[in-house]
């Protein structure tokens, strides 16, 4: 793609502990992949059967795509269930028996709460025995703690283009993903709908429809297994799963307890004082319907002016 002339290589760094973590690398605020850091023996463990044997029968509502690359503005995937052993043994095969659509569907886990709508996904509580080989990284404190996700995922499955409103980490235990991530200030290069970006093709994507994507700057990396990465909150990421893959996604609180809705089971509500923004633009804009095309231009420019002044960032104005 032509933005690959401004790609970036996501910065790799190599026995790194929760000293040189927190003064080093969190200040930076960029993403970081942390290489030989210890998270027990899972990734040794953790085979398929392994898996199977002991996540047992457990139901998990998972996502079925008929197509490597899901798209969640276009919903061109189902959600069914399935017994979690069941989930991973068709993870790991390329070609289905048995199947909801056609024997080349893929699937995807994204682990839920005990009530899917109030509930917060951890591993220790939904995965209690897989949870034991798990040792998780202690970059924060326990109260800043908010969920840990189990991710399983089919090979060349690929996740949207999204943001997340926390800070968090990818342990990837089992297989290899190419992620691509772009900076919070790429987002009017986006072309986004909430939390999520309409290009679902980040290797062929379609200029004549998203021409402004051409200015955006890609980070790219390659994770393997053992290997953790660090997602920034605000940052946006693109995750394809290269082979069979599992891994734990760990979410935690930067901001005050205060910023975040309580409502929020999965994590992705924007912050409360953006979200109220946010709902001020909307009425503002729909004020500025009233008026004649010129002076909705005109006024319309002058907004976006004192957005500028006052929130951005020196020198991100792009």
């Amino acid at each position: 793609m032509a933005s690959e002339l401004m790609r970036k290589d996501v910065s790799v760094f190599s026995g790194i502990g929760k000293e040189e973590f927190l003064g080093v690398i969190y200040p930076e605020r960029k993403p970081a992949i942390l290489r030989g850091v210890d998270i027990g023996p899972c990734s040794a463990k953790w085979t398929p059967d392994y898996l199977a044997e002991q996540g047992g029968d457990r139901e998990v509502k998972i996502h079925v795509s008929p197509t490597p690359k899901m798209d969640f503005i276009t919903k061109n995937y189902a959600y069914r269930s399935l017994p979690f052993a069941e989930l991973v043994r068709r993870c790991s095969r390329n070609s289905q028996d048995d199947y909801f659509f056609d024997k080349d569907e893929l699937y995807y886990l994204r682990s839920l709460g005990e009530d899917p709508r109030k509930g917060i996904a951890d591993i220790k509580t939904q995965f209690p025995a897989l949870a034991a080989d798990l040792t998780i990284p202690e970059f924060f404190t326990h109260e800043q703690f908010f969920s840990s996700v189990l991710r399983v995922g089919s090979a060349n499955l690929q996740l949207w283009t999204h943001y997340d409103v926390m800070d968090n980490v990818l342990i990837q235990i089992r297989g290899h993903k190419r992620v691509i991530l772009f900076s919070p200030q790429d987002a009017n290069y986006l072309y986004l709908t909430g939390d999520k970006s309409a290009i679902s093709d980040l290797d062929n994507p379609d200029y004549e429809k998203f021409p402004d994507f051409r200015f955006a700057t890609p980070y790219h990396c390659r994770l393997q297994p053992g290997d953790i990465l660090f997602i920034p909150a605000l940052w946006f990421h693109n995750v394809v799963s290269l082979d069979f893959s599992v891994a734990v996604n760990v979410f935690w609180r930067h901001l005050d307890a205060s910023c975040y809705d309580n409502k929020d089971t999965y994590g992705n509500k924007d912050p409360l004082a953006a979200s109220k923004a946010l709902q001020i633009i909307q009425r503002a804009i729909k004020s500025l319907e009233e008026l004649p095309e010129e002076y909705r231009d005109f006024y319309g420019r002058r907004l976006v002016r004192e957005i500028e002044k006052k929130t951005y960032l020196p020198g991100n104005n792009r």
